[in-house]
Parts: C-alpha cells; sequence; structure tokens
C-alpha cells in the first residue's frame, strides 16, 4: 500500500523548507500532495502558488483562505473549514506542517481533532513574537515532531512531547543551500531585473504584536539603509498585520540603488544570498541560511529573538541608525565560517528514514504528557 503524505504551505518560506522533504518522500515511491493556501493564493505577494505547481510528480490543491486585510482569527477560521473538507475528500495518512503560521495551526487542529497524524517541522523554537506562542501549539497539536536543533528537541519534550516522537534533521532549507542552486549569479540578475553587481539583502517582516509601530520601525531601518549609500535587493514582506506600513516605507526608497522584489524563486533566492555582501532584517533567513552560507547578517528587532547563537549575526533596534551603519561598515562584503546550528543539510536524508520505519506507522493517536526527568 502506497502510503499519502499531504503538505501543508502557506507561504514562499515555508515551501522552500519542506521541498526537500516531499521531494525525498516523492522519490521514495510516497504518494505526495500539497495543500496550498495562505500567501501562495496572493497576487500582490507574487501569486507563489506556482512555485508549488512546477513540481512534477505531486499532486496540488488549492484553497484560498484570506482577502487583503483579513485578521489573523478570520484567517484561521477560514483555514479550518477549507482544510477539514480536504481531509474528508483526501484523509492522507501524514500531514505535514511547518514552524508558525496560523495556516498551520489551523491545519494543525483539524488533524488533531479527526485524528490524523501529523508531522510538524522545526518546533521546539524560540523567537519571543506571537509566533512562538503558534509554534509551541502546533507541536502540542501534533503527533510526531521532525526539529532543527538538540536544544529545540529538548523544549518540544519540555512541552510534554515523547522522546520517541521527536526527531533531530536539521532545517530542511539547508538542504538546497548546501548544493549549487543550479542558475547563475549573472542569470539571476538578469531575470530580476538586478542593476547592481555589489548589493545587500533587506527583508523586514511585521511583528504582530508590534503591528502599530512597524512603520515607525520600517521608517528607521530603511532611512538608515538609504543613508549608507549601498545597494540593496528588498524582498516584499509577508501579509501579516502592519505589512501595509512597511511597505509605504519601501515605496519611499530610491530605485537606483533599492531593487524591491515581491518574491524570488528558492533557487534564484539562494543564489542570490551566496553572493550578497550581507543581510539584513528578520527574516529568518538572515539567522538560518545566511550563517550556513558564511553571509554576516544584522537581525533587527524582536521578530527572531533568542533564535541563533552564530557569530555571524549582530543584534539591532529598527531604529538605532548608529548601530546599523556600524554593521555595515564593519561586516559589508566579510566571509565567515559556515554555522552548522540549524544542520549539516542532510534533513530529507533523515525524514525519509524516520518515515520508512514502520514504527513511526504504528504510534498510537491519542496523545498523553510525557514527564520527562
Amino acid at each position: 500500500m502506497t502510503r499519502q503524505l499531504l503538505f501543508v504551505t502557506g507561504t514562499r518560506a515555508d515551501f522552500g523548507k519542506l521541498e526537500p522533504l516531499a521531494v525525498a518522500a516523492r522519490d521514495a515511491d510516497f504518494s505526495v500532495s500539497f495543500f496550498v493556501t495562505g500567501m501562495h493564493m496572493l497576487q500582490a505577494y507574487g501569486l507563489t502558488k506556482l512555485e508549488v505547481h512546477r513540481m512534477t510528480g505531486v499532486t496540488v490543491h488549492e484553497f484560498l483562505n484570506q482577502r487583503p486585510g483579513d485578521p489573523q482569527d478570520m484567517v484561521l477560521a477560514k483555514t479550518v473549514t477549507g482544510f477539514s473538507d480536504q481531509l474528508v475528500e483526501t484523509r492522507p495518512d501524514l500531514v505535514v506542517i511547518h514552524g508558525d503560521r496560523v495556516e498551520a495551526l489551523a491545519c494543525a487542529l483539524v488533524c488533531a481533532t479527526n485524528y490524523v497524524r501529523s508531522a510538524h517541522i522545526e518546533g521546539g523554537e524560540v523567537s519571543g513574537t506571537i509566533d512562538e506562542v503558534f509554534r509551541h501549539c502546533n507541536s502540542k497539536l501534533a503527533t510526531h515532531h521532525f526539529v532543527s536543533s538538540e536544544a529545540a528537541a529538548r523544549r518540544v519534550m519540555m512541552l510534554g512531547e515523547p522522546a520517541d516522537a521527536v526527531h533531530v534533521i536539521g532545517s530542511p532549507e539547508l538542504d538546497f543551500h548546501a548544493a549549487p542552486s543550479g542558475v547563475s549569479l549573472d542569470e539571476v540578475r538578469a531575470h530580476y531585473d538586478i542593476p547592481f553587481e555589489d548589493y545587500g539583502i533587506a527583508v523586514f517582516h511585521p511583528v504582530t504584536s508590534e503591528a502599530e509601530t512597524m512603520g515607525e520601525q520600517a521608517q528607521g531601518l530603511f532611512g538608515a539603509l538609504e543613508a549608507s549609500g549601498r545597494n540593496f535587493v528588498v524582498i516584499a514582506p509577508n501579509n501579516d498585520p502592519g505589512a501595509e506600513a512597511i511597505l509605504a516605507a519601501i515605496g519611499d526608497l530610491p530605485r537606483d540603488r533599492f531593487r524591491v522584489i515581491p518574491s524570488m524563486r528558492f533557487a534564484h533566492f539562494s543564489e542570490l544570498m551566496k553572493n550578497a555582501a550581507c543581510m539584513v532584517g528578520n527574516s529568518s533567513a538572515g539567522v538560518r541560511e545566511a550563517p550556513f552560507m558564511g553571509v554576516a547578517s544584522l537581525d533587527i528587532g524582536t521578530r527572531q529573538a533568542k533564535r541563533t547563537q552564530a557569530e555571524s549575526v549582530t543584534f539591532a533596534d529598527a531604529r538605532d541608525r548608529a548601530a546599523i551603519a556600524a554593521f555595515l561598515a564593519a561586516e559589508w562584503g566579510r566571509r565567515h565560517p559556515p554555522h552548522r546550528g540549524f544542520g549539516e543539510g542532510c534533513a530529507a536524508e533523515r525524514f525519509l528514514a524516520v518515515l520508512e520505519d514502520e514504527s513511526f506507522w504504528s504510534r498510537e493517536l491519542q496523545k498523553s504528557f510525557s514527564e520527562h526527568g
């Protein structure tokens, strides 16, 4: 019997993490499908569902779970309804969710209430925002856990999850970055009309608990980047509350030094990062992928707080122009030793090894709290 795996993806970022796992499962003769929703479905954010459709040998189910401006609780409710219907139609053997987005929370909840086996990717992380709350909720709802580090594994077990349901595989997106991207930097620059050779990358997302100040923070950060005289490729923020204020600040930047892109193909983004002078903002890429590649990064604000100990990462408040200027002066173009705190680029191999163990599929779906120590 061919087991059916259903991966849930709501953003360009989580798809980049799930794709290596899905490819490994597909190539091992599992039946693989994707439930595509969230930002993927929105034209304003690059209609990135097209990236999922480019995968061969998988089935794609689309669900529009929001309109621009919908509050998080409304998105949660819509996704619960849509994913519940999806489970009735397909009844997969395993649902794979990632991280801390509201779409993942909705799908984890539906799986738990219907006793459908689910795997949570990259639980046990700390970040200090509402994302961390959602992430821990997902861990409590899921039946299996694939985490990025031993520290994350300990935190998941502190939530009462049994040790034999927690598997350390590393961060899956590093599998992709560890290999050649398949495109050249010249091809990337031509495809996205990037006019400069010496550039940094800036990605600044909303922090939902700080939505009222995101405009002020964005003005501070991008004002400092503009004052530096450097060139930047700016990737648009996700669509959480506060995004409009960030986009307004980005809209004021001079276009001769700031190339603003709604979204990028994962291979192209990987190649762009590998050749960047630095990365600035509050994307997880700045505390995971950039250190893995040895690229200096400046982590802004609270969104990724406590999430990395890589020496290549510097921390600053969005409004601290002096600190931002000092980072750009000292770290622009500097290379660091690769950081392996989130894995070594073999997550898919480890993920598949767990799935091929029959004990994984025989685990009881009725959960109970596990005491440790």
